[in-house]
C-alpha cells in the first residue's frame, strides 16, 4: 500500500467521497480516511444515520397515513393498520446498506485507497492515521481535505442518554414505539420525525423556542406546516423554550417557558432536534495553523481553500448550511481546484432547502421577507395546490408554490413551495435562478400535464397578473 498521495481526504460523508471520486477521476493518486465506527463509515451521517434512511421511514409514515386518512376515497376498502416499527427500520437499514455498498465498489473502481481509521494532521503534507484494525500509518499528501461532518448538539439538562433523551440516530432504530413523545426543535430534522411517529400511532408534541416552525424557510410554509400538524393532531407549541426535565418521573415530565408562562407536559421520550455542531475535535487544525470562524466552522474562500496552503475544508465543517447536496457540490470544487481547472463557486444564495414531511416543503433564494428587506420591489406569485390536476389526482392538494419576483426586470428571487412531491420542484427553481431566467421565462417554457411542475410555471403567471387556473 503506497503512503504518499497527491490528495488524502479525512472523512468520507457526502462531501469526503465525492471528493474523493472526483480527484481521483482527474487522476490524483487519492485516499480518503473514514472512522468506521464513527457515524457508520463510508457515506457518513447521510447514508447511514441521516438523510436516506431518514425519507425510508417518512415513505412508510407516509403509506401509513395515507392508508388511514384516504384508503376508503381511494377505492382501497378500510383495513385496521398495523405498525411494525422494527420492519420499517429494517427496511431502512437495508437501503443504507446498499448505498454504503455502493460507494465501496465506487472507490474500487476509482483506485481510491480507503483507509479505515482516524485520521488528523500531523504537520505539512502529513496525515497520522489510528488504523482500526492494524498498525498507525503516516499518509504523505500533497493536498489534505478535510471532511469531518458534523454531530448532533444539546444543552445542559437535556444530554443524551440513548433511552429517554436521544438523538435521531436513535430515532432510526427505535424498536419499541412510545406512547407520547416530544420532539424539540422545528427545524428540517424535528418536522421530520414528528412526521414519522405520528403517522405511526404516537401521540407527538413538537416544540419550537422561534415563532414559526422551520426558521430560516419562508414563513409562510412554516405556519403553513404548522397548521396542518395539528389537523393530524400533532401538538405544536411555537414560541416555546424547554427549561428542565425530570428523567425520574413517569411518565417523564418536561417544563417548558412560553410568552404565557411555565407549563408542562408529561412523556415517554424526549427527542432533541436543535441542530448539529462541526466536528474539529484532534484533527489538528491548531498545530496546523488552520483559522476558523467566530461560529466554530473552519475559514474557507469560495474554493474551499483554508488559511494553510494545500489545505482545503468542505462539507458541514466549512459553514452553513450544513446539508449533504452543499458538500457534495464543494467536494467537487475542491477537487477540481485541486487538479488545476476552474470549477464554479457554490453559490450559497442558491442551495435548495428541502423538508421531507407530509406535505413536503421546499425553498430556494430569498423569502419575501428577506426581498423587501433587501430593499426589492417585491412582488408575489403563489399558486394553491387546490387547484393543481396532479395533486388532487395524487390525494394531496395541500399547499401553494409561491414565487418572490423584483418587478423592475422580472428577476426571479425565491421559489417557496409546500406541499405534494415538491422536493423535485427545487431543480427546476434552482436551475432557472442560476441562469437568472425571469418569471417570463419559467411560464414560457410548456410543462408537462398533468405535473406538479406545473405548479412552478402557473406561479410565474400568477407573479404577473396571467394565472389561468385560478
Amino acid at each position: 500500500m503506497a503512503d504518499s498521495f497527491d490528495v488524502v481526504v479525512i472523512g468520507a460523508g457526502p462531501a469526503g467521497y465525492v471528493c474523493a471520486i472526483r480527484a481521483a477521476q482527474l487522476g490524483l493518486e487519492t485516499a480518503c480516511v473514514e472512522s468506521k465506527s464513527y457515524e457508520g463509515g463510508l457515506g457518513g451521517t447521510c447514508l447511514n444515520w441521516g438523510c436516506i434512511p431518514a425519507k425510508a421511514l417518512l415513505e412508510s409514515a407516509a403509506l401509513a397515513h395515507k392508508l388511514q386518512s384516504q384508503g376508503a376515497a381511494f377505492g382501497v376498502k378500510p383495513v385496521q393498520v398495523e405498525y411494525d416499527m422494527g420492519a420499517a427500520v429494517e427496511r431502512s437499514r437495508n437501503i443504507s446498506e446498499k448505498l454504503t455498498g455502493g460507494i465501496s465498489y465506487l472507490f474500487k473502481k476509482n483506485e481510491i485507497e480507503s483507509v479505515i481509521g482516524h485520521g488528523r494532521i500531523a504537520g505539512k503534507g502529513k496525515v497520522h492515521v489510528e488504523v482500526e484494525d492494524g498498525e498507525d500509518r503516516e499518509l504523505e499528501a500533497k493536498h489534505i481535505v478535510i471532511a469531518t461532518g458534523s454531530v448532533m448538539k444539546t444543552f445542559p439538562g437535556f444530554e443524551f442518554d440513548r433511552e429517554k433523551v436521544i438523538g435521531s440516530r436513535e430515532a432510526l432504530a427505535l424498536g419499541e414505539l412510545p406512547s407520547k413523545m416530544v420532539v424539540v426543535g422545528g427545524g428540517y430534522v424535528g418536522v421530520e420525525f414528528a412526521d414519522v411517529f405520528d403517522a405511526f400511532g404516537v401521540q407527538v408534541t413538537l416544540v419550537e423556542a422561534l415563532d414559526t416552525l422551520l426558521p430560516g424557510f419562508d414563513q409562510e410554509l412554516g405556519k403553513t406546516l404548522a397548521r396542518s400538524y395539528k389537523k393530524r393532531g400533532i401538538d405544536v407549541r411555537t414560541g416555546t423554550r424547554v427549561k428542565s426535565l425530570d428523567r425520574d418521573a413517569d411518565p417523564m415530565v418536561l417544563t417548558v417557558e412560553t410568552k404565557k408562562g411555565e407549563e408542562t407536559i408529561e412523556t415517554d421520550l424526549v427527542l432533541m432536534a436543535v441542530g448539529r455542531r462541526p466536528v474539529l475535535e484532534d484533527v489538528g487544525l491548531e498545530e496546523a495553523g488552520v483559522e476558523t470562524t467566530d461560529d466554530g466552522f473552519i475559514r474557507v474562500d469560495k474554493m474551499l481553500r483554508t488559511s494553510v496552503e494545500g489545505i482545503y475544508a468542505i462539507g458541514d465543517v466549512a459553514g452553513q448550511p450544513m446539508l449533504a447536496h452543499k458538500g457534495s457540490h464543494e467536494g467537487i470544487v475542491a477537487a477540481e481546484h485541486i487538479a488545476g481547472q476552474n470549477p464554479h463557486p457554490l453559490r450559497h444564495d442558491n442551495i435548495p432547502s428541502i423538508g421531507y414531511c407530509h406535505p413536503e416543503v421546499a425553498s430556494i433564494g430569498l423569502s419575501e421577507e428577506q426581498a423587501a428587506e433587501k430593499g426589492f420591489d417585491v412582488k408575489v406569485g403563489k399558486f394553491p395546490l387546490s387547484a393543481h390536476g396532479r395533486a388532487l389526482t395524487a390525494g394531496d392538494n395541500e399547499g401553494f408554490v409561491k414565487m418572490v419576483i423584483d418587478t423592475k426586470y422580472g428577476e426571479v428571487l425565491g421559489v417557496h413551495m409546500i406541499g405534494h412531491n415538491v422536493s423535485e420542484l427545487a431543480a427546476e427553481a434552482g436551475i432557472g435562478r442560476m441562469l437568472e431566467a425571469t418569471a417570463e421565462e419559467f411560464a414560457a417554457h410548456p410543462h408537462g400535464h398533468p405535473t406538479m411542475s406545473e405548479a412552478v410555471m402557473e406561479a410565474a403567471l400568477a407573479a404577473m397578473d396571467r394565472a389561468i387556473h385560478i
